[in-house]
C-alpha cells in the first residue's frame, strides 16, 4: 500500500490535479502492485514446499529469478503502452498516465527489492526465536540470574515473554 503513498506524494510534488483518474489510476496501481507481489510470494511458496530444508535465502532468490522475466515483461509492456498514452492523451489523462508510469516503477521495486527481502528477514527472526524459546527456557534462566520464583506458572510466562519476546 505504500506504492499508493508514494506515487501521490510525487504527483503532488509535480502539480498535477487530485481528480478522479488520478483515484482510478491509484485503485489500479494498488491492484497491479498486489498482483505482482501475489506472484512472487506464490512462487516462494512453492519453492518452500518443494525443498523445505533449503535455507530461505536461497529459495527467495531463485523464486525472484524465477519470477523475474514475467515481471519485467509485464511491466515493460505496461509501461511502454503508458508512455504512448501520455505522449497521445490530452491532457486530462496525461495525471491518469503519469500517476501510473510512477507506480509501476514503484510497485515493481518494491515486490522485487522489499517485499522478498521481508520474507527473509521475518523467516530467519522467526527461527531464531524458536531455537531460543525452549519450553522452560526461561524458568531456567530465571535460576541463573538467581531471581526468586515464587509463583512458577505465573512467573514462567511473565520471564517467557521477556525473553523469548
Amino acid at each position: 500500500f505504500h506504492d499508493v503513498f508514494v506515487t501521490l506524494g510525487l504527483l503532488t510534488l509535480f502539480g498535477f490535479e487530485f481528480n478522479l483518474l488520478i483515484v482510478s489510476a491509484m485503485l489500479i496501481l494498488l491492484g497491479y502492485s498486489l498482483n505482482d507481489t501475489v506472484v512472487i510470494f506464490d512462487r516462494m511458496r512453492e519453492n518452500i514446499r518443494g525443498n523445505p530444508a533449503e535455507p530461505i535465502a536461497s529459495i527467495v532468490h531463485r523464486s525472484l529469478n524465477e519470477t523475474l522475466s514475467r515481471t519485467i515483461l509485464t511491466g515493460g509492456i505496461t509501461l511502454f503502452t503508458l508512455i504512448v498514452l501520455f505522449v497521445v492523451a490530452p491532457g486530462v489523462l496525461q495525471g491518469f498516465s503519469v500517476g501510473l508510469l510512477i507506480g509501476i516503477l514503484i510497485g515493481t521495486y518494491s515486490s522485487l527489492f522489499i517485499a522478498a527481502p521481508l520474507v527473509v528477514f521475518r523467516r530467519v527472526r522467526r527461527d531464531r526465536r524458536a531455537r531460543r524459546c525452549v519450553p522452560g527456557a526461561a524458568v531456567q534462566v530465571a535460576r541463573v540470574h538467581h531471581f526468586h520464583v515464587s509463583h512458577r506458572n505465573s512467573s514462567q510466562s511473565s520471564l517467557s515473554a521477556l525473553y523469548c519476546g
